[in-house]
């Protein structure tokens, strides 16, 4: 198995609460990119929210075989995340990951 940094970018249709974003990040916390060199490196931020716009982007560290499979499981990941949050699913659309780095021993 290889370490991905994946990106998974998408748009809040419902702004979330202060608490829901808190939440958010919790949720995530286990699969923060710091934990990996290349997030260490790069200083990757779990949720990243771009300035007054509804647009933001999760970056999390995931454990697969292939590309598709880390991206497939950060996705996952994020709507597990999103829903523990409080975050209807029609109240967040994401984008399509992308791996953002990986991390060779």
């Amino acid at each position: 198995m290889t370490t991905y940094v994946v990106t998974v970018p998408g748009t809040f249709l419902d702004a979330p609460t202060t608490e829901a974003r808190t939440t958010l990040v919790r949720a995530l916390r286990p699969a923060d990119p710091q934990s990996t060199d290349f997030g260490e490196d790069e200083e990757l931020d779990i949720l990243t929210m771009y300035g007054d716009s509804s647009a933001f982007s999760v970056r999390v560290a995931v454990d697969a075989d292939n590309p598709d499979g880390a991206e497939q499981v950060a996705a996952d990941l994020v709507r597990d995340a999103l829903r523990v949050a409080g975050i209807a699913e029609d109240g967040a659309r994401l984008g399509d990951p992308v791996i953002t780095g990986i991390d060779a021993e």
